[in-house]
This record gives structure tokens, sequence and C-alpha cells, in this order.
């Protein structure tokens, strides 16, 4: 890679910088610094034209995962809690307190496939194919795993309306 390449992927790393910290936030990490300096370093690899952003995430994602096994290994799940509470915008401020951590507390409960899958499409806003790159699935995988986890989630909070 030459220098001029590398210093506007460089900017594109800091660019998607705040949507990294949320995926390493959501999928349990916290805002681990580790995986942007993987990303930095896997700069190399990123394929001129590919889309970025999946690229990246898939990265946080998979350090994600390295991080969250060590932890498990060192220690008890508590550490594992991360705070879900974070205001995303201003329609988020518009959903009661109570209901957000219901909501986030039975995100938390579902398995990990579908918590991450969730965690893409709604917390983060990828769409389907960003999905499916970020978490190294079939895009049909995604679908299917989406779908069961929103009837986990239609089943754990029986009287309130869970969106597709």
């Amino acid at each position: 890679m030459r220098g001029g390449e590398s210093a506007a992927y460089g900017e594109l790393v800091v660019l998607h910088a705040q949507v990294a910290k949320r995926t390493a936030v959501f999928l349990g990490a916290g805002a681990d610094a580790e995986a942007f300096v993987k990303a930095y370093r896997a700069l190399g690899s990123f394929r001129a034209g590919a889309a970025f952003r999946p690229w990246l995430l898939r990265i946080v994602a998979n350090e994600t995962r390295n991080v969250l096994r060590s932890r498990s290994r060192r220690s008890h799940r508590e550490e594992l809690a991360a705070p879900l509470d974070v205001v995303l915008d201003p329609a988020e401020e518009a959903v009661s307190l109570e209901r957000r951590r219901e909501l986030q507390a039975a995100v938390r409960s579902l398995p990990e496939p579908f918590r991450l899958v969730v965690t893409c499409r709604y917390l983060l806003d990828l769409d389907e194919q960003e999905t499916a790159v970020v978490l190294g699935w079939p895009r049909g995988t995604v679908k299917s795993r989406l779908h069961r986890a929103l009837g986990r989630l239609r089943d754990s909070l029986p009287d309130k309306e869970v969106q597709r």
C-alpha cells in the first residue's frame, strides 16, 4: 500500500471510530481500542472498492469475541456487563428508560448468535448484507437468526410489542 492510500484508509478508521466503539460496547467488550489497532494494522488487507464500514466492524466483532473469551477465562461474567443505555439519537430519548432497560435485558439474555444479529441490525442499524459481512455469516443465516431472535424477544416481552 502506498503512503497516500495508507493515510486515506487511516482517515476511514477515524471516520468510523464512533460506530466501531458502539459495536464493541454493544457486543460486550466495552470501547476497547485494541480493535482499532488491529484494523489499522490490517489496512493492507483491505480491498480497494470494497465497503469499508462492514470490513472494519467485522474486525471489531472478531476482536470483541476474542476479548470476551479471554475475560471469561480470567474472571466472572459480571465483567462482561457493558452499559447498553447509551443514547444514540433523540428518538432513543423518547423511549422510556424503564422500557429501554427491559428491552436491553431481554437482548442480553438472548443466546450469543441471536444477540449478535439483533445488535448489528437494530442497535448498529446495519442492513442484512452488512450484518452478514460483519458476522461472517451467509445472508440467509442472518435472516433466519434474526427471525428467531425477534420471536424470542416477543416471548420474553409478551405485554410489549417488539418491532421487526
